[in-house]
């Protein structure tokens, strides 16, 4: 019964993921631009900038399947556990990588979570500011997570993301997203160099990232 059980889930969440990138695809009309990248099946670390609760699904349901397969978003698990229905999604469907963001809480340490992930053989979607980017400034400073994963893990590509036009489909407040286009573009790889300090790896990273922005936005 158990195992009956357990593949009904399974099969649930892959009807329920597929309906999920059906779904943006037909919402957004998003496009993929790999600029720096080809979407092979290497393992990745893709960065991205973060200014809707719409980027997670996105930035998962935008990857081919063979890439979107081996993809897993870290995401906030106050979020994510808040009820059943969320759990199933975060946790089955997307198989998000769920970090708990109140230090005192903790009981594991989110840096290990992502590289025990890795190990697995997965790739990552990382949002490195860490919350939503509701001000003016094009991107929060970054948080060190990106550099403590790129310091235990050197090898894995840190793919630049950048996601275009998704805060005004769903903006803040907003449940129904409005039609409009977005692009999701990759840029470049990027690397810890050697005795590169975390503050200059941080604003490279930073820099790579922001070179992924699209001209319209930049003359805004």
């Amino acid at each position: 019964m158990k195992r009956l059980t357990r593949l009904t889930r399974r099969f649930a969440a892959l009807v329920v993921g597929h309906g999920l990138v059906l779904f943006a695809r037909l919402i957004t009309a998003p496009r993929a631009i790999w600029a720096g990248v080809e979407p092979v099946a290497k393992q990745r670390i893709y960065f991205a900038n973060h200014t809707s609760n719409g980027d997670f699904v996105l930035a998962w349901a935008v990857l081919p399947p063979h890439l979107r397969k081996k993809t897993r978003p870290v995401a906030a698990s106050d979020y994510w556990l808040k009820n059943k229905l969320r759990a199933f999604v975060g946790g089955e469907v997307f198989r998000a990588v769920l970090i708990n963001r109140e230090k005192e809480e903790r009981t594991e340490d989110p840096v290990d979570l992502m590289v025990a992930a890795l190990d697995e053989g997965s790739s990552l979607i990382l949002f490195p500011e860490g919350n939503r980017n509701m001000g003016p400034d094009p991107l929060l400073p970054f948080r060190t997570g990106l550099y403590h994963l790129a310091s235990k893990r050197p090898d894995v590509d840190l793919v630049p993301t950048w996601i275009a036009n998704l805060n005004e489909i769903l903006p803040k407040g907003e449940v129904i997203p409005l039609p409009l286009l977005c692009t999701i573009t990759y840029g470049e790889p990027i690397h810890l160099r050697r005795n590169e300090s975390k503050e200059a790896f941080l604003k490279r990273a930073e820099k790579a990232l922001l070179d992924q922005r699209p001209d319209t936005e930049v003359q805004e």
